[in-house]
């Protein structure tokens, strides 16, 4: 699996949630048996007036609908940032085997950052790679917010 083209997916989708003027987030989901996209998304908390709706939220329902399954074994998901504690427990909740993240949140993260959620027992835990394509990623969240405080 070449980590760094899918990481490179995600971060063409936090490109596209800047266009549409949402949070540069980005997630995708890979089948780790064919290599293939299941789903990939962007945040949509602002245009569909839901707090919840973060890109990793999306993918995780539209790709349960996709492989008409709750749970989405043999995948692995790429996020251009560390997810915070509900996504990561999302996460969990739909057996996804692999999270590869970009940037470190430290006002939200929940993997390495500010919590470290998956160190419980009753959790599905999945294999955690952060940092990946970390200086594209930290720089789309950081030039967003930039020019947010320059309007």
């Amino acid at each position: 699996m070449n980590i760094n083209f899918f990481m490179n997916k995600a971060i063409n989708m936090a490109k596209r949630a800047i266009l549409v003027d949402e949070v540069p987030v980005g997630a995708v989901l890979v089948n780790n048996q064919t290599n293939k996209i299941i789903f990939s998304s962007h945040n949509l908390t602002n245009s569909s007036i839901n707090s919840i709706m973060h890109a990793e939220i999306v993918v995780i329902i539209e790709s349960c609908k996709i492989l008409n399954s709750k749970f989405l074994n043999n995948t692995s998901i790429f996020i251009t940032l560390e997810p915070c504690a509900m996504c990561a427990a999302a996460i969990s909740e739909a057996h996804i085997n692999s999270l590869y993240f970009g940037a470190y949140d430290e006002k939200k993260g929940s993997l390495e950052s500010i919590m470290k959620i998956y160190n419980k027992k009753h959790f599905f835990v999945p294999s955690v790679y952060g940092g990946i394509e970390e200086k594209k990623c930290s720089f789309l969240l950081k030039n967003f917010f930039k020019q947010k405080r320059i309007k």
